[in-house]
């Protein structure tokens, strides 16, 4: 695609040097959205500087931070920084098992369709984020540390 755009650059994965920002975000986003649309997961594409572990681990941070579900490995040396970048941490986690656990005491046994949770307002958007990250927690095999009544005693509270 950058032949046949015309980018000035030889090497794909490469932040762009002079421009203000990620020259692929509206490419990225479009796939994202067309992806999602389709009920698919969205990958991003390769890095091709093999060694540059932190470059690498920085654009598939942006990738996440955009919501992909992950990024091209061209080589086994990348699989950790994948996995370490996709993977939920454990705090991530154990919040998103929570409130999931906390919404459904809400709307099953209270009747209502949204409440608190610490200071965070959480309703059925909320839930179907929260559901995702746990998901990817899951998938991942983590398992949660973390109860409720953890969140609960470090003043978040139902």
């Amino acid at each position: 695609m950058s032949a046949s755009l015309g980018l000035p650059t030889v090497t794909a994965g490469l932040p762009m040097p002079n421009y203000p920002g990620n020259h692929w975000h509206h490419v990225l986003m479009t796939i994202l959205i067309a992806a999602r649309a389709a009920g698919l997961q969205a990958i991003d594409g390769p890095y091709l500087v093999i060694k540059d572990l932190d470059g690498f681990r920085e654009m598939a941070n942006r990738s996440r931070a955009l919501g992909y579900d992950g990024k091209w490995a061209l080589h086994p040396g990348q699989v950790d920084v994948l996995n370490e970048v996709f993977t939920p941490t454990q705090e991530e986690y154990d919040k998103a098992e929570a409130m999931l656990e906390a919404y459904r005491h809400a709307t099953d046994v209270e009747i209502r369709g949204a409440m608190m949770f610490g200071t965070e307002m959480i309703d059925e958007a909320s839930r179907k984020m929260a559901e995702q990250l746990a998901l990817r927690g899951r998938a991942a095999g983590l398992s949660r540390q973390k109860k409720l009544e953890d969140f609960q005693s470090t003043g978040e509270e139902r």
